[in-house]
């Protein structure tokens, strides 16, 4: 962590919530649906498409996930309506898996089936190790299924992250699909890297492996080495904007949103400059669009689980004209 990093985390209890509120408001769509219907309309003519989040996280009881399947049922039925370029990211520990992971399974297959009649897709996101295994478990419990409209992130600093690659592209053949992360989460010592630069190559590893596998692979990073990695290892491969993805004989069926084998995604509010000059290379961009009433706790989770997160924020404060949304 740098001394910038350091100073912002020391200051977070000091500082006044209406405050956080301010800087929130560049990462957040704002506290309901409406609010991230309205912004991704607006950003959908930047040729950007997306993928919606309901803030909010693991759960203390199982009736909390009834709010989570009620509020991602609204999600599904407000993306159909609107016509928007949209899927959704859910966070397995508010379905209950650390509660009771039968019910969790169950929450989210009968969200997927509703996905699938919109042909929608759903990304489990990665939370802390504690839940890894159980959230590749879920993802290939509907693959058996025939649930096929399902893929989990993956993060780069972790060590198992090459064979959980591997495993995966075995169980689900043309079927897998990864989103692949540096990982927010500073994990122990003895199970993740935490070196940046061994955080990034191991990242860049893994984006290899999944390509190579023949997954559809979404690269999540705003890191400059990752994106030039990202691009000539999609090069290398004959693969790129308006081409066919060379690595399969027959074309897979992917969910409506899907691009050529890949894509990238930034968080909200970052880097925004990157997004609109790969999207106007032709390259598919998406969006982590979070909204909800827990936007103070996203907001202060991501500063002290990920301090690189204060660098972004202070350009966009100092010098908003170079990092629009």
């Amino acid at each position: 962590m740098g001394l910038f990093g350091r100073v912002i985390v020391g200051m977070m209890p000091f500082t006044p919530r209406f405050i956080i509120n301010w800087v929130a408001k560049r990462y957040v769509a704002g506290p309901d649906l409406d609010s991230a219907i309205r912004l991704m309309s607006v950003m959908s003519a930047e040729d950007a498409c997306f993928t919606v989040d309901v803030l909010g996280e693991e759960i203390a009881t199982l009736d909390e996930s009834q709010f989570f399947i009620d509020e991602y049922s609204r999600l599904i039925d407000a993306i159909a309506d609107s016509g928007l370029d949209a899927n959704l990211s859910i966070k397995p520990t508010a379905f209950g898996l650390l509660i009771d992971d039968s019910v969790a399974h169950a929450n989210i297959e009968r969200l997927l089936h509703k996905a699938a009649r919109h042909d929608i897709f759903v990304r489990l996101d990665m939370e802390d190790h504690r839940v890894t295994k159980g959230t590749i478990d879920v993802a290939l419990a509907m693959h058996e299924k025939g649930l096929t409209n399902i893929g989990v992130v993956l993060q780069g600093r972790l060590f198992r992250t090459s064979s959980d690659i591997s495993e995966i592209s075995e169980a689900t053949g043309t079927a897998t699909d990864f989103r692949i992360c540096k990982g927010i989460y500073l994990e122990p010592s003895d199970i993740a890297h935490s070196d940046y630069r061994a955080i990034v190559d191991a990242t860049n590893k893994a984006i290899d492996l999944m390509l190579d596998s023949g997954a559809y692979t979404a690269i999540a990073s705003h890191d400059t080495p990752v994106i030039e990695h990202s691009l000539s290892a999609l090069e290398s491969r004959g693969m790129g904007p308006g081409k066919a993805d060379p690595r399969h004989e027959t074309e897979v069926t992917r969910s409506a949103d899907k691009g050529p084998g890949y894509e990238f995604q930034f968080l909200l509010g970052v880097r925004g400059d990157v997004r609109r000059r790969l999207a106007g290379e032709g390259h598919i961009t998406r969006v982590y669009v979070p909204y909800g009433t827990k936007w103070y706790e996203y907001s202060m989770r991501r500063l002290r689980e990920n301090p690189e997160v204060a660098s972004h924020v202070a350009k966009a404060l100092l010098m908003p004209w170079t990092n629009r949304r």
